[in-house]
């Protein structure tokens, strides 16, 4: 019997296969608060920064940008994010296959921890969201912080609205996780980090900072 990581491993790969190349020029209209993530990662040069979830690259191509120097790096569990990834990073990032539940840092990508790692609208898409939420915390360095921006409550939308979106985002498997404030205020108490969340305008999407 298959696994559920290999389940749904076989199950993003296809979603993924042919929109991976239309992935960024779709999505910039409607994950928002990315980029506001990345202006406030703080990273300085020679820190290692890992994104759970790399997706097509997109976000840590961004952060290389917005903070020269620093190490990247990058997991997912789909092979064809990961094409799309690699081409556009190239030797930018150190990339890999693993389970965001699961996976080693150091057999992955021969690094133990991190100082910063990025979780994007990632959570929304995993089913063992809260495991992948602990696991991440559990990779952070010394002074590390884990970054996360998802879906929010979606409180401050028209109702019609609301329901048509939470529609079309199931059709990609796709659930905001409206407990997440819970969940990462219960993780970082169980593991002594401090934790600051914002929410984004109407509720659409939700920032929160668990920092060593």
């Amino acid at each position: 019997m298959a696994s559920a990581g290999s389940s749904h491993a076989a199950l993003m790969d296809e979603v993924y296969r042919g929109q991976r190349h239309i992935y960024d020029l779709t999505r910039k209209y409607y994950l928002f608060g990315r980029d506001t993530l990345i202006a406030g990662l703080d990273a300085r040069p020679g820190m290692r920064v890992l994104e759970v979830a790399c997706g097509t690259g997109r976000n840590l191509a961004k952060v290389g940008k917005a903070w020269p120097g620093v190490r990247l790096f990058g997991l997912d569990i789909s092979a064809e994010m990961l094409k799309s990834a690699r081409a556009a990073l190239g030797t930018e990032a150190q990339l890999g296959e693993g389970d965001a539940c699961s996976f080693d840092p150091q057999a992955l990508l021969r690094e133990p921890a991190f100082e910063r790692i990025v979780l994007s609208y990632s959570l929304s898409m995993i089913p063992d969201w809260e495991g992948a939420l602990d696991h991440a915390a559990g990779q952070l360095a010394d002074a590390g912080e884990l970054h996360v921006v998802d879906f929010g409550d979606l409180q401050g939308l028209p109702g019609p609205f609301q329901t048509l979106l939470r529609g079309w985002l199931a059709k990609f498997h796709v659930e905001p996780r409206t407990t997440l404030p819970a969940v990462a205020a219960r993780i970082a108490h169980s593991r002594g980090l401090r934790l600051k969340s914002r929410r984004g305008p109407l509720g659409y999407y939700q920032l929160h900072v668990l920092s060593a």
